[in-house]
Order: C-alpha cells, then structure tokens, then sequence
C-alpha cells in the first residue's frame, strides 16, 4: 500500500523518509507515526540501506502534534480517542531484545541498527522537536527553529523529553527551553549543542545526503552498528561496565571481516568494500 503521509526513497545506500503534509508544515498525524515507523523497520532490514535521513517536505521539518485532534480534546475532554492517543506509546515500535526505554512509541529510534539522522530544513516544534532528539544526529538548515511548545499549551514535558534533552544540552538550556517554550534558532540550536551541523538552506538537502553517503560507502556498518548500541547502553552504564563491554567488542571486531578490509583498503590505498560482518 503506498504511503499517504510520507514519502520513502533509497538512493546510494540511504534511504530518506521525508514527512509529506507540507500544506500543514508536516504536522504529526496517527497514520504519519505508522508510515513512519515501517519506514523505519523496512530500512533496517534493507541489506542496501547502511544510513537513514529523516527530513520533512516544504518548508517545514514538523510542526508537532495536528492540532484538530488537541482542539477537539480542549474543547470535548480527553475520551477514548484522546486516551489512545496519550497513552499508546509503549511495546509498539522497537527492535525485539533492545532495553525496554527504546521500544516506546517515539523512543524506538536508538534501537534501529543504523544510523538516524534528522535533517532539520524548517521548523521542528512540540511532538516534531521530540523526534529529532531520538535521531542518533541532528542537522539544521539556517532557517530551522526549534522549539517543544508544551508550557504554552498546558501541557507537560512529552515523551521522555525530560530525560533525553538535558542529556543532549544540559540541564539549565533544557529547563530554559522546556519552560519558556521559546522557538530557538539554527544558530543558537548549534551554540547549545542540540545540532551537529548548520547548512545554508540553498544546499541543505546537498550537504546533508553528502554526509550520509559517506557514512554509508566510507565506514564498516558492523562499526556503525556497535558504536551505536554501545553509545546508548553506555547512558544506563558506570564507567567500568562500559569499559568490560568495549573489551569483549574489540576481541569480537578482530575477528570480523570488516576489520580486515579496513586494514587492507588502508594499505592498498584504496575505496573500502565493507561488508558489514
């Protein structure tokens, strides 16, 4: 069945979801976090796909949650309709054997096997800021803004925000944007470290598949794969476990054969040809 709300593409090893409401700034809807989270898992276990870039058409990333649904909740009370949408957020969108914290409704992106990157080409507020945090990296063109929305509409800290943000940009610029729900901008987002990278918005989408394509053709996706689980394991571990756990992944990565062609391409002076084993 083809999507209604996103659009899914795979060129050069990447595959790109890009957020397709753009008459509505993309804004979250039940069927988009659907298309979305099978676009996801259908990347994963796409032997071609190495990276994945989660991008918004138009001119905005997200702008947060359709606001029909908030207005009808305002105006009529939470009822079922309100409830699942609150409350339907655990056990639905991760890997099977990844830490429960990474199998909530949004929270599912560090349990993708590759890389997740956001790319930031217009606003990104509310529910839609949320999903940035949980992309493994975050680029910005210089007209994104950022901003979580909830104070200005009674609501709370969503999602898990309060624990992923401060962990993303401390916790004084987290409360700073949690309390005043102040739109920041490309720059500032840079300065506070929620972004990696800030591009021109005349080459953003450019830069960004760049940066992607190399990960993708220049780098072992065993490597990716294992970093990226030992980065977000490493949140929950002391120092010493962390360590104990890198000894027994370099033992096992001596043995694999994407060490021995990172070796060879070096010596050969040559392009790599991972294979991800």
């Amino acid at each position: 069945m083809a999507n209604q709300e996103t659009l899914y593409s795979v060129a050069d090893r990447v595959a790109t979801i890009t957020l397709n409401r753009p008459d509505k700034l993309n804004a979250w809807t039940g069927t988009m976090e659907q298309e979305v989270r099978a676009s996801m898992h259908e990347a994963e276990s796409d032997a071609n796909v190495r990276v994945i870039i989660l991008t918004g058409n138009g001119r905005g990333f997200c702008a947060g949650a359709d606001m029909s649904l908030l207005g009808s909740i305002a105006q009529q009370g939470l009822g079922d309709r309100g409830r699942e949408h609150v409350l339907r957020n655990s056990g639905n969108g991760g890997r099977a054997g990844a830490r429960p914290d990474f199998q909530k409704k949004y929270s599912y992106f560090p349990s993708i096997q590759k890389p997740v990157i956001a790319a930031v080409n217009g606003p990104a507020v509310g529910l839609g800021f949320i999903i940035t945090l949980y992309c493994d990296l975050r680029f910005a063109s210089d007209s994104a803004r950022f901003g979580t929305a909830f104070a200005k509409r009674g609501l709370i800290a969503e999602y898990g925000i309060s624990w992923m943000l401060p962990r993303l940009i401390g916790p004084a610029n987290a409360m700073d944007m949690l309390f005043s729900a102040r739109l920041v901008d490309a720059a500032e987002a840079l300065r506070m470290g929620l972004v990696n990278q800030v591009f021109p918005q005349d080459s953003f989408q450019q830069r960004v598949n760049a940066y992607a394509k190399d990960l993708a053709n220049n780098v072992s996706p065993r490597s990716l794969r294992v970093i990226k689980e030992q980065v977000y394991s490493g949140m929950f571990q002391t120092l010493s476990e962390a360590f104990e756990g890198a000894e027994q992944e370099m033992i096992e990565s001596l043995q694999c054969d994407d060490f021995k062609e990172g070796v060879a391409h070096f010596l050969e002076k040559r392009a790599p040809a991972f294979t991800g084993k």
